[in-house]
């Protein structure tokens, strides 16, 4: 299949060397619409993709299957739309866009294409969070689940200078992940946000939501991203409690889960259970078959737009409730 692909930055470049090594898959064109980029890219690479400044000009000129954008979070409106409208399927990086007024009518045109909008959210795609997402299984009913997000995070550059950096940056992928191992969706969220004395970002470091999830289960995020010292794995650390015990996983290879074993004592007899690594495709490579595979058979891909605006309204949820200081609804 020929593929556009949009973005010849850092994430771009990994997006090329990833639908390079894909055998059903060649790039047709690649734009960007900084001058030399592409060229600097394609030098970096080892590859001779034909350049192009506009993705509407890519589309006339060349026979594409479908678009990948890797642009900026800003563009993706209408890098996302211009695709749809031709006809194009897309493949996005999160986030899905800057605003939900901005995804609403990304999902609404991938609606009126009837062509599959996807949004990439590769850490979907683990062979760890599988096996514990198998775990969740055996501890009943679930009623807790919780993460923590701990890592210094020395970037510089623009990142030091966002608006709630740490939820409207990185969280994202946190809590998509609480939706995908759960299978709840959002209902409501409380967030508090704030920042260490010692931060070197400029505000939002830092922050704890209370998400109360579908059936009244409570999901907690905790979170800080200038953190020295002991970091928790970049896909967090989490326990999920259930009717019938407890499930934890260290964010790396450990988890382990106890079920309770008898009706008697104190402390209720548990068995111990575990678990290992699921072998699948990980990271982009996963988001990359997956959607493949959407466009062969017609499945729905686990980032589907209409399925991914939700793990957004968690973040702008929270980010309304910062700015409130009140408990809000999450709205789609």
């Amino acid at each position: 299949m020929n593929a556009i692909l949009v973005g010849a930055g850092g994430m771009g470049r990994s997006w090329a060397k990833n639908l390079a090594v894909n055998p059903e898959t060649e790039v047709v064109a690649w734009v960007d619409v900084m001058p030399g980029q592409v060229e600097r890219a394609n030098a970096e690479l080892g590859t001779s993709y034909p350049a192009f400044f506009s993705l509407q000009q890519a589309i006339d000129e060349v026979n594409a299957d479908f678009v990948v954008d890797v642009s900026v979070p800003e563009a993706h409106e209408s890098v996302t739309v211009c695709a749809l409208e031709a006809g194009l399927p897309v493949l996005g990086e999160k986030p899905m866009s800057t605003s939900m007024e901005s995804a609403r009518r990304m999902v609404a045109a991938s609606e009126r294409a009837g062509k599959v909008y996807m949004v990439s959210q590769s850490r979907r795609y683990n062979g760890n969070q599988e096996a514990f997402k198998s775990l969740l299984g055996e501890i009943g009913e679930l009623g807790i689940l919780n993460v923590d997000f701990y890592i210094g995070a020395h970037f510089g550059g623009f990142r030091d200078e966002m608006a709630h950096v740490l939820i409207l940056d990185m969280a994202i992928h946190t809590l998509d992940q609480a939706r995908y191992l759960s299978g709840l969706d959002a209902a409501s969220v409380y967030a508090d946000e704030f920042n260490p004395t010692w931060s070197w970002y400029r505000e939002g470091s830092s922050i704890n939501c209370i998400f109360e999830m579908s059936n009244g289960v409570r999901f907690n995020y905790r979170g800080c991203w200038c953190a020295d010292g002991l970091h928790t794995s970049w896909e967090g650390e989490w326990r999920a409690v259930g009717s019938r015990g407890t499930a934890k996983w260290d964010g790396h290879g450990h988890m382990v889960a106890e079920v309770v074993a008898g009706d008697e004592g104190f402390h209720r007899p548990v068995d111990k259970l575990s678990e290992t690594r699921h072998d699948i495709a990980e990271g982009i490579d996963g988001s990359l078959r997956d959607f493949l595979n959407a466009l062969r058979t017609g499945e729905t891909p686990r980032g589907e737009c209409h399925d991914n605006i939700k793990s957004l309204a968690m973040v702008f949820g929270a980010i309304e409730s910062v700015e409130s200081g009140t408990k809000v609804g999450i709205r789609v």
